[in-house]
């Protein structure tokens, strides 16, 4: 698999994210080197705590394959998962993730705490991290210097 790409095209969401004035994190689910789905947060536009781009991405690939589990999919996400997010990936029996940047603050695979190799639950992921680590954490930084510059 060509994780640069993947998570470039990851990133092209989380920037479409941020047009938006959302958090710029962005997901897209490949299966057999084909995207199933791709998508970046919306939590402000749609007013939802839940409209993460890992969680937004994980329902249409399940609607793409007429199937809750996701057996077999990669998820390619901008920034490290939350415990929301890294819960619903094991959920979903999601082969492998690929993430860019780490997330010290609320990372759930790796930073803060590891939910989706725990060996307590039914279903372990793959972990690939630091693909176009730099792009993905000045992206976040970028838009947070903003935020704080403005607010």
């Amino acid at each position: 698999m060509d994780h640069h790409f993947y998570m470039g095209e990851a990133l092209a969401e989380a920037l479409k994210a941020l047009e938006l004035g959302e958090v710029p994190i962005g997901a897209v689910v490949v299966e057999e080197g084909r995207i199933i789905a791709r998508a970046g947060n919306r939590r402000e536009t749609w007013a939802d705590p839940t409209a993460h781009a890992e969680i937004i991405a994980l329902r249409e690939a399940a609607r793409s394959r007429g199937n809750w589990r996701l057996d077999g999919v990669t998820i390619y996400v901008t920034l490290e998962p939350c415990p929301m997010c890294a819960g619903a990936l094991v959920q979903a029996r999601v082969k492998r993730l690929v993430y860019g940047a780490p997330d010290f603050k609320a990372g759930a695979v790796d930073s803060v705490i590891n939910l989706v190799e725990n060996r307590h639950f039914d279903h372990q992921l793959e972990v690939i991290s630091g693909i176009r680590e730099d792009e993905c954490r000045q992206l976040i930084k970028s838009f947070f210097q903003e935020v704080r510059r403005d607010g």
